[in-house]
């Protein structure tokens, strides 16, 4: 499966880059595929093979129409089209980490129990590039079942300084 989200990722890229958007795509890809997660309905929906491909195509472009841009609107429809939706996560963070080797820097997947507010995520960005010695793009996910802190993802890299991580060895020690 990894190959196929990366065989699927390099062309979502080509594709992007020339439409000159692969900044755009990338990130709106990979709000996409973390709101897929978040919808047991809308991801068993445009998964489902029973239903048509025009039809979840349609879903897609009723979904994504005017709040995303045509060319990840057109990408996540030949995902769905394909048969392929389940794949679009690995998809998603394949396409991001493309981007950010194409701008010579890494990227950082944070889980917050909360949004960050303004200011933050660039904070944070520089706190990660200072650890890890590069430029580092970030893409938050709010995940309220870390309870508070951050978990980042830098590569194999895991920095937990989540809530529930503490509790978790609080609760070993004794």
């Amino acid at each position: 499966m990894a190959e196929r989200s990366t065989g699927y990722a390099d062309a979502v890229a080509a594709v992007a880059r020339a439409e000159g958007n692969l900044d755009v795509v990338s990130d709106e890809l990979f709000r996409v595929a973390r709101a897929l997660e978040g919808s047991d309905e809308l991801r068993m929906t445009l998964s489902d093979r029973q239903i048509p491909a025009a039809r979840r195509q349609q879903i897609v472009e009723d979904l994504l129409g005017g709040r995303a841009s045509e060319t990840t609107t057109a990408v996540v429809s030949m995902i769905v089209a394909a048969g392929r939706s389940s794949d679009l996560g690995g998809i998603a963070r394949e396409a991001v980490e493309i981007n950010a080797r194409d701008r010579g820097r890494s990227v950082a997947e944070v889980r917050t129990a909360v949004a960050l507010a303004d200011g933050q995520a660039e904070r944070m960005a520089a706190a990660l590039g200072a650890a890890t010695g590069h430029q580092v793009d970030i893409k938050v996910v709010v995940d309220p079942s870390i309870m508070g802190g951050v978990v980042a993802t830098i590569g194999d890299e895991v920095i937990d300084g989540s809530v529930r991580h503490r509790l978790s060895q609080l609760r070993d020690s004794f």
